[in-house]
């Protein structure tokens, strides 16, 4: 659970989707007050703000109260609209969600403090988060609202770090990697057993080991399998067993060439001219 340290800041959340959904609910525990809740479209927004204390919920941005801090947690697409949208007092702190929207984005807003809030985790409905182990990454148009978007993120997290928007969009690539396309592979993994009828739970184990291995080792340098032992006759095997999917043979082959572009070279012939 998040814990509850430092002044307690009013906050109009903007956005009741995924992140909202768990992001409004972070905030009150860490002691907080959220005090609207907008949403596009009312059922959201109204079911959100029931869950929290003294909030209420709207459709409309110009009937947001006063706030200290307001959060955009909105579709990246969204951000541009909503803030032209917005008719908050000059200077108020704005400050969206997004892992890969800039900065930037709050050149066209001078008469708004701009930041960003943004959680490194995935968000899915009926999963609650340990928020303190999520990684708050903040960047802010000016040091003030760096400051006060540092001092809330550090009631929710253990791990509130300033991150500037060119690493923020790598990082935002690197977790794209490790968990959207994980999870992918996780599907097709467990599309294949299922027509196999053979039981997903059979890769728990495996898949444990894989992750464990991978966070405190080089992950290239504990590469397993038929690509890193560059065992060609089990490639074909295996090819030819996904003919039937002819696109992920086609991943198959991409990432077993990806991995292979990261061993060493292979060891060539003996030089014959020092075989003496």
């Amino acid at each position: 659970m998040p814990k509850a340290k430092g002044a307690s800041m009013q906050i109009g959340l903007l956005g009741a989707g995924r992140v909202g959904a768990q992001l409004g609910p972070a905030l009150v525990a860490a002691g907080h007050r959220v005090v609207a809740v907008w949403s596009r479209t009312p059922g959201p927004a109204a079911a959100l703000a029931a869950r929290l204390p003294g909030a209420r919920s709207t459709t409309v941005l110009a009937e947001l109260p006063p706030a200290d801090l307001y959060l955009l947690a909105v579709p990246d697409a969204a951000i541009g609209d909503v803030l032209q949208a917005l008719h908050l007092p000059a200077g108020s702190l704005v400050a969206h969600t997004s892992g890969s929207v800039p900065l930037a984005v709050f050149h066209a807003f001078p008469g708004l403090r701009g930041g960003i809030f943004y959680p490194l985790q995935t968000f899915s409905p009926g999963r609650d988060l340990d928020w303190a182990r999520v990684p708050l990454c903040i960047e802010a148009t000016d040091e003030s609202g760096e400051a006060t978007l540092l001092a809330v993120a550090r009631t929710l997290s253990d791990q509130a770090e300033l991150v500037a928007t060119p690493q923020r969009q790598v990082l935002h690539v690197a977790a794209v990697f490790a968990s959207n396309f994980t999870n992918h592979l996780l599907g097709i993994s467990r599309a294949l057993l299922k027509e196999a009828q053979l039981p997903f739970g059979l890769l728990g184990p495996l898949v444990e080991e894989t992750v464990a291995k991978a966070l405190t080792n080089p992950p290239f340098e504990v590469q397993t399998g038929p690509a890193a032992r560059r065992d060609e006759p089990t490639l074909v095997r295996h090819r030819a067993a996904l003919a039937a999917y002819p696109q992920w043979q086609e991943l198959y082959s991409a990432l077993t060439a990806s991995i292979q572009q990261q061993l060493p070279a292979a060891p060539g012939p003996p030089d014959a001219s020092r075989m003496l």
